[in-house]
């Protein structure tokens, strides 16, 4: 980065701070200890202390995380249109269930396509679902921002799970003051996540959360960019499905076919355009394209 962009960067983060407005990479999260009947009432679990996640909604919406007030409906429609043939295919309504179909992956081909706040809003989109919880796996290990986000990254996670076979990669779930979601936070960094990822464990680790208690859990997981990282392409492997977020007007064609093409044969994969102002032949739309919008659901096979 030059200089004048570092100057510019800085500027950027001090008009923000007068204007109490949360830089994009500060935590808007925190963890904290509830009590047992507290704990209880968040997501019916035995009564127990426990801690949790505690989100600043309000820091979310103004870090653009989560859509203002004046959105938030608009935003919710879409992202109900989203979420329908993922629960589908996942649980098997009114089709044939797709084998570890509870095991989503958000992938995108480069950086900067709205993966990460497709991924949160897509989570508690689901988790408003009477019969659903849903957990949010910051599996992006090269780049944690969910972690980060939720103030959780200096938690145990993934990569602890992955690393050790004695951890229960349960044990490491951290419930949200958000009934019905959870979340995995990535672990520490470490320089073989690659091979972690393609390990035989991760095999186990997937098995672990698909076989949890909680039959209806269906687990989101944020990857890094399909083409920069090889964690993404050997993540892809154990999941049941795959999002591909498109920024309308940025990506390029080449990068979603070489995107696909890193899936390999067979995997359900489906596209999802972020920030698009077109009207869909299905109808579904965005006015302004300043967040997420579902504008292809083809359940394209690779």
């Amino acid at each position: 980065m030059s200089l004048v962009e570092q100057a510019l960067k800085k500027l950027q983060e001090t008009r923000r701070a007068v204007a109490g407005e949360p830089r994009r990479d500060a935590p808007l999260g925190v963890i904290r200890e509830v009590s047992a009947p507290a704990a209880a009432a968040i997501d019916g679990a035995p009564a127990t202390p426990r801690r949790i996640v505690q989100l600043d909604r309000n820091a979310l919406v103004q870090a653009g995380f989560l859509p203002p007030d004046h959105k938030q409906r608009q935003i919710a429609d879409q992202f109900r249109h989203v979420k329908r043939p993922l629960l589908a295919a996942a649980l098997g309504r009114g089709v044939e269930p797709l084998p570890n179909g509870r095991m989503i992956m958000l992938a995108s081909s480069l950086p900067g396509e709205g993966k990460t706040f497709v991924s949160v809003n897509l989570a508690l989109s689901m988790s408003l679902e009477r019969d659903i919880s849903v957990l949010l796996v910051d599996a992006d290990v090269a780049k944690p921002h969910i972690s980060r986000l939720f103030g959780i990254a200096g938690e145990p996670g993934l990569l602890e799970a992955l690393q050790d076979e004695r951890i229960d990669v349960e044990s490491l779930v951290l419930p949200t003051d958000i009934p019905k979601f959870s979340v995995l936070p990535a672990g520490q960094p470490i320089d073989t996540a690659t091979e972690l990822l393609a390990s035989r464990r991760m095999q186990a680790v997937i098995a672990r959360l698909a076989a949890s208690q909680d039959r209806a859990r269906v687990a989101i997981f944020d990857s890094p960019p399909l083409l920069l990282t090889s964690e993404s392409r050997v993540l892809a492997q154990p999941m049941g499905q795959v999002v591909l977020v498109v920024q309308a007007g940025k990506t390029p064609q080449r990068a979603v076919h070489d995107a696909i093409a890193c899936l390999g044969e067979g995997k359900p994969v489906s596209l999802l355009l972020n920030q698009s102002e077109a009207v869909t032949e299905a109808g579904y739309y965005y006015r302004d394209g300043s967040y997420g919008e579902y504008a292809r659901y083809g359940g394209r096979q690779a």
